[in-house]
């Protein structure tokens, strides 16, 4: 989770710079939550597609995709229950 606060944080710097005047301090904890929040959105939606292409591999090769999608469905739920105790 650490590493997702630092990825958010590191890019309202980024935003920060191109602004003409700083956001206040407040404003820039604000918009890190909104990146750190768009960034989640975007790996479990990266997750999915995993999953899916998982689920779409041939009939022979159906027990390993299965096994490599549960470790993803798993890994989906640890982060989800890890971002739930953060808020």
């Amino acid at each position: 989770m650490r590493k997702l606060q630092i990825i958010a944080q590191e890019a309202t710097k980024g935003i920060n710079k191109l602004l003409d005047s700083p956001l206040k301090p407040k404003q820039a904890e604000e918009v890190a939550t909104i990146v750190e929040e768009a960034v989640i959105k975007a790996l479990l939606e990266g997750q999915h597609r995993a999953v899916d292409a998982c689920m779409e591999m041939p009939s022979t090769e159906r027990d390993t995709a299965y096994k490599v999608a549960s470790a993803i469905r798993r890994k989906n739920d640890a982060l989800i229950v890890n971002l739930s105790s953060l808020r």
